[in-house]
């Protein structure tokens, strides 16, 4: 027996399904908040040492935390290469601008402090609130988009993508309504990291901003689910599904007129997911309020697991669906890379994950303790 036919081929595609939204997960929980960081760093800090304070609550750690962000993309291209191509394709300039964004970061911590001008700091302080802001939006308006179908189709003949849609038709108010959920989300995220890493008036500031995030994460994610049940059509096949079958969505039909909501009914333990997404956001406002600083900081990740999962749960078997043609949409069971190419990845992430997973909790063990206003101005320079 071939070593990659000990694993049936439905249940590789399953598991590169659970381990996309383990590495989205990850991804959103390491690096969300350093991106809430961001956000907040205009309003948590008014002078230059408590400015210096936030960023040096991320600052080691930032560059470990996005890692998980190219794990993410590596694993689309190589794991579902049509999802990969539409896209990275049809979501191009809207990936361009995230880009742009987050490269603004590495370069406003390198180069805020190296002079003492205030408005040359101030200037690089906002650029690094726009590269944690409009990461953090656009993430969402994606996801938004994509639980409205995506303007794409593939041309029978030859298996060419044609994606219809423009960059300012993803600017939707459905679209932006996930975009704020989101935003509201990694500043509670990166709200509970400041309570637990930094001092003073800026933990003390952001306790009071992570507790409003954390309403505005209740109020927002109810939104959006009344929005998904009466207001967004969902996605179902209506053809037989081969879970072992080809690579090719044209082989299969789908309408557009079911419910997102329609798993939960079918599978009710699937309502854990947004369970978890609601019990998070209020569990952390009110260990923000408690000032009960590692308990916040865990809700907080609990809640981005549970709002996570609920879109993934909720599409399920969808992976991208097609507004355009729903026969074109991606699903789990059509959209994968090979039997053989799933397993090697397997076998590589069986290997590679649990190593990235103990480094990254030494690092953030060494790094354990607070920021105040010694640290940053330890003449040693190794403060931002």
């Amino acid at each position: 027996m071939i070593l990659h036919e000990l694993i049936d081929y439905d249940i590789l595609r399953m598991i590169w399904w659970l381990l996309l939204g383990v590495l989205l997960i990850a991804f959103a929980a390491s690096d969300g908040f350093d991106l809430g960081v961001g956000t907040l760093l205009p309003f948590v800090a008014k002078t230059d040492t408590e400015r210096r304070i936030a960023i040096n609550t991320i600052g080691p750690v930032w560059e470990g935390n996005q890692v998980w962000l190219i794990l993410g993309g590596g694993a689309i291209f190589a794991a579902w290469p049509p999802l990969y191509a539409v896209s990275f394709s049809g979501f191009y300039l809207a990936m361009f601008a995230i880009l742009l964004a987050l490269i603004l970061r590495p370069v406003g911590f390198k180069y805020r402090s190296k002079r003492e001008s205030p408005r040359w700091r101030n200037n690089w302080d906002w650029a690094l609130f726009i590269g944690g802001f409009v990461p953090s939006l656009i993430f969402g308006v994606a996801v938004g988009n994509v639980l409205q179908g995506v303007p794409f189709r593939f041309d029978p003949a030859d298996m060419r993508i044609f994606y219809e849609g423009s960059f300012f038709a993803l600017l939707n108010p459905y679209a932006l309504l996930c975009g704020l959920l989101s935003v509201a989300m990694l500043t509670l995220h990166g709200a509970a990291w400041l309570i637990l890493k930094a001092t003073g008036p800026v933990a003390e500031r952001a306790r009071s901003y992570g507790s409003l995030a954390a309403l505005v994460v209740l109020a927002l994610f109810a939104l959006g689910g009344v929005f998904l049940a009466i207001g967004v059509h969902g996605y179902s096949i209506t053809s037989e599904i081969n879970p072992v079958g080809p690579s090719n969505p044209l082989l299969k039909t789908a309408t557009q007129d079911g419910s997102w909501l329609a798993n939960y009914s079918a599978h009710p333990w699937m309502l854990i997911a947004p369970i978890l997404g609601f019990a998070g956001a209020g569990a952390a406002f009110v260990a923000l309020r408690a000032r009960w600083e590692v308990v916040a900081l865990l809700f907080s990740k609990v809640s981005i697991f549970g709002i996570i999962s609920t879109v993934g749960l909720s599409m399920f078997p969808f992976i991208l669906p097609s507004s355009l043609d729903p026969k074109s949409s991606l699903t789990v069971w059509d959209a994968s890379s090979s039997h053989s190419t799933l397993f090697t990845m397997l076998v590589v992430a069986v290997i590679f994950l649990p190593i990235i997973f103990a480094y990254t909790a030494w690092v953030y063990k060494v790094l354990w303790g607070k920021v105040d206003e010694r640290t940053v101005n330890d003449k040693s320079g190794h403060a931002y």
